[in-house]
């Protein structure tokens, strides 16, 4: 589906899958190439070739590494569920539109990184619909859809595609012919050329031998590392979210907790060995996952035993697997695309979730259809941090209160204010701007900030403000209420005590002593 020789896709499961299983922090996650990632590698295996891919796929290594020594494991909980929602029910529609060429059997069609534009070519090329394509995609598609009622310990995949190649089979005793992997694909190693799969084990190669987009190698160049600096974040970000949120699903199927900063790292690790060995970018693999703790796996063995069946499998099966129809292959995809975009959760959210929610699934959706997951998700999480913030600031208030509403009874000169809420950049202004007006006749103002659970830089300018604004008509300022530790912060962000104007004061009681020594010496010194 991204447009490389699928042997790249075997060795990832080989390679990377038993790298980040010795590596990594969960014992039962799965690894190796996954379709979520088609709609980012694909843009770069068009743009950048198959040397590209494996340069992004490195670099997206190192990344995960880093993400991993610096502990922004559990950062994962932060990603909202209608952004992660949004952009795999995306992925699953672009996944599905990539494969519609091999499924109907179109001819010409040379699919790009744009999803308007790859409608359009389809469009222009469906006179060319080929039905013995489209036959053979049926029967596979039917059998996936329908093997899995049979509860039957086979899996639905296997049968799926080897019904499938049996309709190409007979179509060709026929005299018809349709597309298949070894039609598609050649390769050449040492000398030696063949069609399809090369029946050889995964060997040492420097990503940078591998063809560019043009077919020749690639020229490490500073331009080239910064066009995949983004699809590398792209990749890197992805692998994160999707392997742990695998690892967070295992979790849940076995009652075991896995290490969340260990598995970017074994995942990283992966990435940044199985380019060197011809494979693309790994991670954890749901599907998969939930297979092998359902066969009762209990330890990453299980997972080194999963890459060498398929490394097995490479070597002794190439060539059956060169007859599968692409067009099987699509249709497998279409299963695969339907599953990731998860419909009725996308439907029901739709229906039940606040409309801030829904806006922000909608967007992430239609981002990722029309554009890629990059813009989807920076967008996604910018507007529901910025949802997120609206929602704070409309928990922080300030009001007035009077005499009676205090344990403590204050001279008529006194004004109490009571602050609720954090006080951030969202909310700081707004909760302060009630204090800027004051009542004739007040001396004092006492702010009661027990219900004030955090405070950043932009409240503590906003109150050194205020309090520069209250001195200048002479009237005082008692903090009420502060701990320890914020009351820390506002020292040494300069707003210090000052006799008669500013205090600092652990509860209302102390307040009000305050309040009356002050008014008590302004009084000494208008009688003098």
């Amino acid at each position: 589906a991204t447009g490389v020789p699928p042997q790249h896709g075997l060795y990832t499961a080989i390679v990377a899958g038993a790298v980040i299983a010795l590596t990594g922090g969960s014992r039962f996650n799965i690894s190796g190439p996954t379709a979520a990632f088609v709609v980012i590698l694909f843009p770069i295996v068009a743009n950048h070739g198959l040397g590209g891919l494996l340069i992004a796929t490195l670099m997206a290594g190192a990344i995960l590494v880093a993400l991993g020594l610096s502990r922004l494991g559990s950062l994962i909980q932060y990603v909202p569920y209608p952004v992660i929602l949004g952009f795999t029910a995306g992925i699953g529609v672009v996944i599905a539109l990539l494969q519609l060429p091999d499924f109907l059997g179109l001819a010409g069609v040379e699919l790009g990184d744009s999803t308007l534009h790859n409608l359009m070519l389809i469009g222009q090329a469906l006179p060319s619909l080929s039905l013995a394509e489209v036959s053979v995609g049926l029967v596979t598609l039917a059998t996936l859809l329908i093997w899995p009622r049979l509860n039957t310990p086979i899996p639905a995949p296997l049968v799926g595609l080897a019904l499938g190649t049996l309709a190409a089979a007979l179509l060709l005793m026929g005299g018809v012919e349709v597309d298949t992997i070894a039609s598609r694909f050649s390769w050449e190693f040492e000398g030696q050329t063949g069609s399809g799969i090369p029946p050889f084990a995964p060997s040492f190669n420097a990503p940078w031998h591998f063809p560019g987009a043009d077919g020749a190698p690639l020229e490490i160049n500073f331009a080239l590392i910064q066009a995949l600096l983004g699809p590398a974040l792209a990749i890197a970000l992805l692998a994160a979210i999707e392997s742990l949120l695998c690892a967070v699903v295992a979790d849940g199927l076995t009652r075991t907790r896995h290490d969340p900063n260990a598995e970017l790292i074994g995942q990283g690790l992966g990435n940044l060995v199985v380019p060197f060995f011809g494979g693309i970018t790994a991670t954890a693999a749901l599907a998969r996952t939930a297979t092998n703790i359902k066969s009762g796996a209990f330890s990453p063995i299980a997972a080194l035993v999963h890459s060498v069946v398929v490394l097995l499998a490479v070597v002794a099966l190439a060539g059956v697997l060169g007859y599968v129809p692409m067009a099987a292959l699509a249709a497998l995809l279409f299963i695969i695309a339907w599953n990731m975009s998860e419909a009725r959760h996308f439907l029901h959210t739709l229906k039940s979730a606040p409309a801030s929610d829904v806006s922000v699934l909608v967007i992430c959706f239609a981002l990722t259809v029309v554009f890629d997951m990059v813009i989807a998700v920076a967008v996604g999480i910018g507007l529901a941090a910025a949802l997120f913030i609206r929602r704070m600031a409309q928990l922080t208030h300030t009001q007035r209160l009077d005499p009676p509403d205090s344990d403590q009874h204050f001279p008529p000169e006194v004004a109490l204010y009571k602050i609720s809420g954090p006080l951030f950049f969202g909310a700081a202004e707004k909760a302060i701007a009630t204090l800027r007006v004051i009542d004739h006749g007040v001396r004092v103002v006492i702010l009661d900030m027990r219900d004030v659970p955090s405070l950043d830089t932009t409240a503590m300018v906003a109150l050194d403000s205020l309090r520069r604004e209250l001195g200048e008509q002479d009237v005082g300022v008692i903090f009420a209420g502060l701990p320890p530790r914020m009351a820390l912060k506002i020292k040494r962000a300069g707003i210090k005590r000052e006799a008669g104007k500013l205090a600092v004061v652990s509860n209302l009681a102390h307040a009000e002593r305050m309040t009356r020594r002050w008014l008590g010496d302004r009084a000494t010194v208008s009688a003098e």
